[in-house]
């Protein structure tokens, strides 16, 4: 079955069709290149049906978005849907981390718990949309470690690793891809993918 991944960012896509490859081999996901709409949703779920809809729209073929940030508790969940954003519209990986840890410079190791949020949207050409949400709970560290990933895994420690602890920036692409939001959203996806 060919889907669209209704993207033009390609960490995600490389990310997302890692996930794609080690759950369904049945499944060929293809790029998209059309025309992406103004994310003006307020939650993940209403961003994510915007680009799926569109997509879908563009290709006529079923169509998977993926909506996604950092939730910081002690932000009240901010920067949420504005994760890309957070330090201005440039997109700014290296900014946004900047900004957010200074935001909580004073804030003590046991109140810096977060969670990387990833809901996905599946939107069938003849109007049938459903989301699902993963959540990868855990908290911000001190100062940035390791090169991998991108956006905020440098200062990512998820919940529930052995002595020493590492960020997301540290972990390996597979680790990454076995554990993440993403791969959580996509277990909960793949019973809905009959349904086409």
């Amino acid at each position: 079955m060919r889907i669209v991944l209704a993207t033009h960012n390609p960490h995600k896509v490389s990310e997302f069709g890692q996930i794609v490859a080690a759950t369904r081999s049945d499944l060929t996901v293809v790029g998209y290149d059309g025309p992406e709409p103004v994310e003006d949703g307020v939650t993940f779920e209403q961003n994510a049906l915007l680009k799926a809809r569109a997509a879908s729209a563009h290709t006529g073929l079923p169509a998977l978005a993926d909506d996604s940030g950092i939730a910081v508790d002690v932000l009240g969940g901010s920067p949420g849907v504005f994760s890309a954003y957070w330090a201005g519209q440039r997109k700014d990986d290296v900014a946004n981390r900047d900004l957010l840890l200074d935001q909580l410079r004073d804030i003590a190791d046991p109140h810096r718990a977060a969670r990387y949020v990833s809901v996905i949207a599946l939107v069938a050409p003849d109007g049938r949309e459903w989301t699902v949400r993963g959540e990868w709970p855990g908290r911000l560290a001190q100062a940035p470690a390791g090169s991998g990933g991108f956006g905020y895994d440098p200062v990512f420690v998820p919940d529930g690793q052995d002595a020493p602890e590492r960020t997301v920036g540290e972990y390996d692409d597979a680790e990454k891809q076995s554990q993440s939001h993403r791969a959580r959203a996509f277990v909960a996806l793949v019973p809905l993918l009959a349904e086409l």
